[in-house]
């Protein structure tokens, strides 16, 4: 896309015996880093494209999990030292925080930091945590982690790139992935910290004029194969142009 920014996309017939189709995103954070950004809005839903058109994006992923019904994220969001949203209700799930400040970007368990304390100005709580230090994180055995969906993801390599990742589903061509194939994809990338993020027909992955509408996997929402079927969303991560 430019220098230190590179979007990669495969299709593949026997993934995890399964046909699966992968579009990702590398950035380089020592080039940057203080370009990525959280946009967020405490009760509008807007598609990931909205979100990234109104805020200079040049990529963007779809951010955490959200309220279908009332807007808003369900977990804790905070930008530029502003709380967006708290968290309406704990769960296991969202187990993992994403942190951003001049100094570094971070993904660890949500259970280091007390984040409703933190200095940190930006913050997005969701999960489930997916490694940490190189270690695969424990995924509790339950539906939402062992069966497979679109997913997306965001993750950081050991040798500071940091990874925009979503896999399509719901669809003959791509079958979704559990979070164990998922955490395994990451790490064949070498990711060392990486965490869920909101899936299924949430995913969406935007490079800024890549397609006709900048959208380049393929939303499950409008139950066809192509870059139409977005969802709106509470909030994306973003490199801004």
């Amino acid at each position: 896309i430019k220098k230190g920014v590179t979007w990669k996309q495969a299709h593949f017939d026997n993934l995890f015996e399964s046909k699966q189709e992968i579009n990702l995103v590398e950035i380089d954070l020592k080039k940057y880093r203080k370009k990525i950004h959280i946009a967020a809005d405490s009760k509008e839903l807007k598609k990931t494209s909205q979100f990234a058109t109104e805020a200079g994006a040049l990529v963007a992923i779809n951010g955490g999990f959200f309220d279908m019904k009332n807007g808003g994220s369900w977990d804790y969001v905070k930008v530029n030292n502003k709380v967006i949203n708290t968290t309406k209700k704990k769960t296991d799930r969202a187990n993992a925080i994403l942190l951003i400040d001049k100094k570094a970007i971070k993904i660890q368990s949500d259970s280091a930091i007390d984040y409703e304390k933190s200095s940190v100005p930006n913050m997005l709580l969701s999960g489930p945590l997916l490694m940490h230090q190189g270690q695969n994180a424990a995924l509790s055995d339950n539906p939402f982690n062992n069966n497979r969906h679109p997913r997306s993801a965001i993750a950081i390599t050991s040798d500071q790139k940091l990874i925009f990742i979503v896999v399509d589903g719901r669809n003959s061509l791509a079958a979704g992935m559990n979070l164990t194939e998922l955490a395994k994809t990451l790490r064949w990338l070498g990711a060392k910290d990486a965490m869920n993020v909101d899936g299924g027909g949430s995913s969406t992955l935007y490079v800024k004029d890549a397609t006709e509408n900048s959208i380049v996997n393929h939303p499950c929402d409008n139950k066809q194969f192509d870059h139409e079927g977005q969802r709106s969303v509470a909030n994306i991560i973003y490199l801004k142009e």
